[in-house]
């Protein structure tokens, strides 16, 4: 399989799971059992935020752990491309970022890995989609709301959009009407984690996956 199919093959999954996990810890251990209650749930998309103590260890077992079949693993919080390319060799399948960073999109598209830089502005979402920025992460979601992927797909229909932040099970549909081609979730998918609670995040990982079936039906 050539780098560019298995670049778009990835992109691909993540778009018919409709969901990435945005994983959040306080360190590894709470990392990979959020991780594992994600995917117990469905959503199989994990986003391995580089605010994680140790994340990249933690993705070195995920990556060991799971086959690519079981988990789309991915980066985020990835500031720049020295820690993309650390991201890579970690496991990571794709990258996200929380703002246009053209250096870390050059260097996803060097390796042909999937890259998601964050936009907030037509102006942000334009240069990502020309530097070949695969999917635009809209963030922070919460400021704006699902309006803003009509708003931005009307000069940009072309464009993949996947809102994070302030997503919830309740109005995920919302989003995916708009035009999200996937949502990531965060705190609204993993809060009970820091109760210890991982059951919980498997349910709310159910109820996302189920959100965007209904949505898409």
């Amino acid at each position: 399989m050539t780098g560019m199919l298995k670049k778009y093959q990835t992109v691909q999954r993540i778009i018919d799971v409709g969901v990435v996990a945005v994983v959040r810890a306080e360190n590894e251990e709470q990392a990979q059992q959020i991780a594992a209650a994600c995917i117990a749930g469905g959503v199989t998309a994990i986003e391995m935020t580089f605010t994680v103590p140790g994340a990249c260890k933690v993705m070195e077992s995920l990556a060991k752990t799971y086959s690519p079949d079981q988990l789309i693993l991915g980066a985020g919080t990835v500031l720049d491309p020295e820690t993309a390319r650390i991201a890579i060799l970690s496991g990571a399948s794709y990258v996200v970022t929380p703002m246009l960073s053209l250096p870390t999109i050059v260097l996803c598209n060097r390796y042909h890995i999937p890259v998601m830089p964050g936009a907030a502005t037509a102006r942000d979402a334009l240069e990502a989609l020309e530097a070949g920025a695969d999917v635009i992460k809209v963030f922070p979601g919460e400021l704006y709301g699902p309006k803003v992927i009509k708003a931005f797909k009307g000069p940009l229909p072309q464009a993949n959009f996947m809102p994070t932040g302030g997503v919830t099970p309740e109005n995920t549909a919302e989003w995916i009407k708009a035009g999200a081609v996937a949502i990531g979730a965060g705190g609204a998918l993993s809060g009970p984690a820091a109760k210890g609670d991982y059951a919980a995040v498997t349910d709310n990982a159910r109820k996302f996956i189920e959100a965007v079936k209904e949505a898409r039906s």
